[in-house]
C-alpha cells in the first residue's frame, strides 16, 4: 500500500523532528534558570571546602544564579562524588574533585562507587597544589633527613593524622612512610582542620596536609614544614625544599582539584560551566584568594574540558602504580 504525504504534513513531521534538538539547546541556552549546587565530597573546614567557597563567589556573578556549596563527605571523598554522578545530568549539581576522588580512590579501594574516567564530564582543572610533611613545633627534626633518622627509631610509638581514610593527604603519607621504610599508626579525622587541631595540640606527630591547611599554622610557627611532597618547590612555599631535593629521589605526590558533571550533561551545558570557570580563574581577586590559600594556578593551556579528560586518564594509571608498588588497597 502506498502512502501519499502532503508538503503541509511533511513540514509538520520535520518540525516536530527538529524539535527535540532545539528544545536541548534552549534548555542549554537558558542554563542556568535557578540556584546551582557544588558537592564538596568532604567535611566543611578543609581545603577542598576553602578553594569551593572562593570559586562560588566568582561562579555566581559569571553565571547569575546563586551557587550553593554543599558537604557531602565519607569513604575517602567516594559519597559526594557518587551523589553527582547519579545526579540528573541538567547541570544543576556539579563536584569539586581532587586527585583523591577522581584518581586515587580508583585503585586504592577495591571496590569504588563511580569509574572517575567514565560517570562524569569534565568541565575544568581549577588549580594545583602541594602537598607539605608538616610536624609539631616541638618535634625533633629540622628537615627531611632528620625526619627519616627519628621515624625509623621511633615509629612504633609515632602517630600521623589525614582527614579520612583514601584521601589525597593519607595517601600521600601512606606512600611517603613506604618510600622511607616506616610503618606508623594512621589516626583519621573528619576533617583537616581537626587533624591539625591534634598535630598543634603534640597528639600526632606529623601529617602531610594541603597547603591552604597547614599555611596559616606555618606562617604562625605553630606547626614545622619539612618538606614539599613532589619533586619540584611550590610556587606557594618557595623556600622550602621538595622531598626530591631532599634525597627521596624521584617522589612525587602532588595534589589537584577540578569540577565535574554528571555523565550526559548536554555539552553547552559542560561548555557554558566551563566557560564561567575559566573566567572566575581570570578574575584578579579570585586568583590572590587562592593564592593566599596555597594554590597553584594552572596556566590556560591546561584548562580545556578534553585536557582534563585526558588528565584525568593519566593520573588514574600513574596511582594505579605508586598504589600497586605501595601494597596498600582498602577493602
Amino acid at each position: 500500500m502506498t502512502v501519499t504525504i502532503g508538503r503541509r504534513e511533511l513540514l509538520t513531521a520535520l518540525g516536530g523532528a527538529a524539535a527535540w534538538p532545539l528544545s536541548a539547546h534552549a534548555q542549554a541556552q537558558a542554563y542556568p534558570s535557578r540556584p546551582v549546587t557544588m558537592v564538596v565530597p568532604f567535611a566543611a573546614g578543609g581545603s577542598t571546602d576553602a578553594i569551593a567557597r572562593i570559586l562560588a563567589e566568582g561562579l555566581r556573578s559569571e553565571l547569575g544564579q546563586a551557587v550553593i556549596v554543599e558537604n557531602v563527605g565519607g569513604a575517602g571523598g567516594m559519597t559526594g562524588v557518587n551523589r553527582v554522578a547519579k545526579a540528573a545530568p541538567d547541570g544543576y549539581q556539579f563536584v569539586l574533585g581532587n586527585v583523591g576522588t577522581h584518581a586515587v580512590n580508583q585503585s586504592l579501594y577495591k571496590k569504588p562507587l563511580y569509574n572517575a574516567a567514565t560517570d562524569f564530564e569534565p568541565v575544568a582543572l581549577v588549580t594545583d597544589q602541594s602537598l607539605v610533611l608538616t610536624v609539631g613545633k616541638d618535634f625533633p627534626a629540622n628537615n627531611l633527613r632528620e625526619f627519616v633518622a627519628y621515624a625509623k627509631a621511633n615509629q612504633a610509638k609515632m602517630q600521623y593524622g589525614s582527614a579520612g581514610v583514601g584521601g589525597s593527604a593519607h595517601l600521600a603519607c601512606v606512600l611517603l612512610n613506604a618510600a622511607i621504610g616506616i610503618n606508623v599508626t594512621h589516626v583519621p579525622y573528619r576533617s583537616s582542620g581537626q587533624a591539625m587541631q591534634d598535630l598543634l595540640a603534640g597528639r600526632l606527630d606529623y601529617q602531610c596536609p594541603s597547603a591552604p591547611t597547614a599555611l596559616p599554622q606555618i606562617a604562625g610557627n605553630l606547626v614545622k614544614a619539612l618538606a614539599i611532597l613532589s619533586k619540584n618547590r611550590s610556587p606557594s612555599v618557595p623556600g622550602l625544599a621538595s622531598a626530591h631535593e631532599q634525597g627521596l629521589t624521584g617522589f612525587d605526590v602532588p595534589s589537584w582539584y577540578a569540577i565535574f558533571l554528571p555523565k550526559g550533561t548536554p555539552a553547552a551545558i559542560v561548555q557554558k560551566l566551563h566557560d564561567a570557570t575559566v573566567a572566575t580563574m581570570g578574575v584578579s581577586l579570585i586568583r590572590e584568594r587562592l593564592k593566599e590559600i596555597g594554590c597553584d594556578l594552572v596556566p590556560p593551556e591546561r584548562s580545556s574540558s578534553e585536557y582534563l579528560r585526558k588528565f584525568v586518564g593519566s593520573e588514574i594509571d600513574k596511582w594505579a602504580g605508586a598504589i600497586k608498588a605501595s601494597g596498600v588497597q582498602i577493602d
